[in-house]
């Protein structure tokens, strides 16, 4: 197995399970790079790589960016027949990916062509799609347009949420690798063209981009909610002057729009011996949500008895952005 020369690069928890299958199985790879500590830290899903390389011996690189010149020199001195980017933030530019001789083995959460792009796992909660899935591919220039070297199919149930669906990410990008692994220590580089699908690339997302829409349906806010808690920053809205994230939401049947609420309104608490059943009941442009878990931006975290006491009822999640915008279309 010594013959082939192999890089890890990888940050995200998505990654790990494959690692270590990787290098239980005695696969040649020769150093891993990952974040630094600081940028680690800002990285939803990061997951520290340091005690897996430890047990194996391996070398850890702490970089930066995969495309500065550290990078670029550690990967030259090195010089990979394949380079794994498993679990990155970044697209590797030209310059990075000629140093790999056979190329560059990537993954991307979702089946593509579909959902190609940015945070497809969110992206597709939040959408309320019913089958997601993974590729493992050859890195291109184009973005997740590379040849198809395996691909994974699982459903995606109502009770799912981005953390569900990276673990099963997790799971199949262990299983794929490590039926790639013999295929390429015998030489051989599988793929199949990717067929190029007609859907624009999913854009990126940012953590302002979490402010729950009320006027939303129901639904729709229990997907967007269950598409960004854990391990990701988490969908957020204001009450009396307090920025809460919203972690856990439960959804109740969808009776349609309630007669004098406004989206966004404590309907009022949601009261049981079980604190996990304990919340408040919020309006929705149609049907409701419970929410079962907040935090501040103290860090505070609110549920069970504490949450059902909060006197909220009557009054509104989100008034002060709904404001907002009605002042701007006003004044334009």
């Amino acid at each position: 197995m010594t013959s082939l020369r192999c890089v890890w690069v990888g940050f995200h928890a998505e990654g790990l399970p494959a690692l270590h299958a990787l290098l239980g199985a005695g696969a040649p790879i020769r150093a891993v790079l990952t974040l630094t500590p600081e940028l680690r830290a800002k990285r939803s899903g990061a997951v520290d790589f340091a005690p897996l390389c430890a047990e194996y011996a391996v070398p850890l690189h702490l970089i930066t960016g995969i495309n500065e010149p550290e990078a670029f020199e550690i990967l030259q001195q090195i010089a990979p027949d394949v380079i794994f980017v498993i679990g990155w933030h970044q697209i590797v530019r030209p310059p990075v990916m000629r140093l790999a001789r056979i190329g560059l083995v990537g993954a991307h959460a979702s089946y593509l062509p579909h959902n190609r792009g940015s945070a497809p796992v969110n992206w597709t909660i939040m959408r309320g799609e019913r089958e997601s899935g993974n590729t493992l591919m050859w890195l291109s220039e184009g973005v997740d347009e590379g040849d198809i070297i395996a691909q994974r199919r699982f459903p995606i149930t109502p009770y799912d949420t981005c953390a569900t669906l990276y673990a099963r990410v997790a799971q199949t990008n262990r299983e794929m690798l490590l039926e790639l692994l013999p295929r390429l220590l015998a030489g051989q580089r599988p793929g199949r063209p990717q067929e190029r699908g007609t859907e624009s690339v999913l854009p990126r997302r940012r953590p302002a981009d979490g402010e729950i829409a009320w006027d939303a349906p129901a639904h729709a806010v229990y997907d967007f909610v269950r598409a960004l808690t854990r391990p990701y920053p988490g969908a957020f809205s204001t009450i009396d002057g307090t920025r809460w994230c919203v972690w856990d939401a439960a959804l109740p049947p969808d009776l349609g729009p309630i007669p004098g609420t406004q989206p966004g309104e404590v309907l009022g608490p949601v009261i049981s011996p079980s604190p996990s059943a304990c919340g408040q009941l919020v309006a929705c442009g149609s049907g409701a949500v419970i929410l079962l878990e907040l935090e501040d931006e103290a860090g505070t975290v609110v549920h069970g008895q504490r949450l059902s006491e909060q006197a909220w009822r009557g009054k509104r999640f989100g008034a002060a952005a709904a404001a907002a915008v009605a002042a701007g279309a006003r004044d334009g």
